[in-house]
């Protein structure tokens, strides 16, 4: 499976042969006087006298590699040769040996991404212009690479998730140089296509700039709104405050003022929610609550409430973005406890997320101890408009008890007597009455 791009740009440095110096048992000068030195013994020599000073390292294997320049070491040269300078903050040298080891190892992904980063950095045309062919290089890598080449410990899922990403984010890179080059038409197309694969930040703000610069301010707001609702909140960075000013000025451009503003980005953040990863639609042929097939969760097994029909259901619908559902959550385990055992009643928390990635963590922190379920429409039913919403299902499935936001001091005692009411009722009469 092809490295994630953030740890392919590490350079790692292959051969014990660099990594310290060798206190190997010293030969005695008349012995160095009568042997010559093989290059391999030269080149050992070399590191050694370099001690601990890399800008002698570099003079020394630079000096070896004038005098054996087919050196079959040459590549674990190269790499010690990018490092050192590297450490020297000489980067158009740098570049300069990670573009050798490239064409000695071709297929060397982490190194190409790493000369294309030192090509971007010394901003020159011709540079630019070679660092934009070796991202087509990687590009064509990753959208050719197969399921073949995963970790059996990767599902088909994650593998395409993550290759997705990671020609998304190459797409931007290259777009980015592509920029730095003036080839407008290039960049857009590669930025768009970087969006399409997956919905990003960066993506956006690049498209938005160049609507911007060609006053197309409409679709420039759109993009805006888009990148500010992806930007990343842990960013080190003032990404948002720079997407914020940038949205105003090209706002108050298109309509004078900032009125109205605050809805159009509520709608995008909405738009971002829904396409970035939307829910599939189950049960919508589904009129009853005992018709519903539901999923546990994060696993996402069935979960049949057909299988419950005749007991007592308490649902409490949430969300992972939800304070007052997480504030709720003690109490309604606390109200859940009081049935622990009996089995007419079923506490159930039902997940609205419309990102059910977001699930698993949230899970994992919180450790509920009541069942946990995909909501898979069934808040539809129940027509939930706020969360957190608890419900009390009585044995036909009819709601006796409904509670919407967070539950006051007397929550517990509420729910707990609601409960006991419909406990209290003959199964018979229910049966009955349905």
């Amino acid at each position: 499976m092809h490295r994630p791009l953030a740890a392919a740009l590490i350079l790692l440095l292959a051969p014990p042969l660099f990594a310290q110096n060798v206190p190997a048992s010293k030969k005695s000068s008349a012995q160095s006087a009568a042997k010559q030195l093989s290059p391999s013994d030269e080149l050992q020599q070399s590191i050694e006298s370099a001690g601990n000073d890399r800008a002698a390292l570099v003079r020394n294997l630079e000096a070896f590699l004038q005098k054996y320049p087919q050196a079959p070491e040459r590549p674990q040269i190269f790499r010690a040769l990018v490092e050192a300078c590297l450490q020297l903050r000489d980067n158009a040298r740098a570049a300069s040996y990670a573009e050798r080891l490239v064409s000695l190892s071709p297929d060397d992904m982490s190194i190409t991404l790493l000369t294309i980063q030192l090509l971007e950095k010394n901003g020159d045309s011709d540079a630019l212009k070679r660092a934009v062919n070796y991202s087509s290089r990687v590009i064509e890598y990753v959208h050719n690479s197969s399921t073949g080449e995963k970790s059996p410990r990767v599902s088909p899922e994650e593998w395409t998730t993550e290759k997705k990403r990671d020609e998304s984010s190459l797409l931007l890179l290259r777009g980015r140089l592509e920029l730095k080059l003036h080839d407008t038409a290039s960049a857009r197309k590669d930025f768009e296509a970087s969006y399409s694969l997956v919905p990003n930040s960066g993506a956006a703000q690049k498209i938005g700039e160049l609507d911007e610069l060609e006053k197309n301010y409409n679709s420039a707001i759109k993009q805006y709104a888009r990148a500010f609702a992806l930007a990343d909140l842990s960013a080190k960075n003032d990404t948002r405050r720079e997407l914020r000013q940038k949205l105003g000025n090209v706002w108050r451009l298109a309509h004078g003022s900032e009125a109205g503003l605050g809805d159009f980005l509520l709608a995008a953040f909405d738009e971002i929610a829904t396409n970035a990863a939307p829910k599939p639609k189950r049960n919508e042929a589904a009129k009853e609550p005992f018709e519903f097939m539901l999923r546990t969760a994060p696993a996402g097994a069935d979960y049949p409430l057909s299988a419950q029909k005749g007991k007592i259901v308490v649902v409490n619908f949430w969300a992972t973005w939800c304070g007052p559902c997480r504030a709720l959550e003690p109490l309604y385990e606390k109200a859940a406890a009081e049935f622990l055992g009996d089995p007419n009643v079923l506490f159930l928390s039902a997940d609205c997320d419309d990102d059910e990635s977001l699930v698993a963590p949230y899970l994992e922190e919180v450790k509920p101890r009541t069942t946990v379920v995909f909501a898979d429409g069934l808040e539809n039913l129940f027509r939930v408009e706020a969360f957190p919403t608890v419900i009390v299902l009585d044995r036909s499935g009819r709601v006796s008890y409904r509670t919407d936001g967070f539950g006051d001091s007397g929550f517990v005692t509420e729910l707990s007597a609601a409960v006991r009411r419909l406990l209290a009722e003959s199964p018979s009469l229910a049966s009955r009455m349905n």
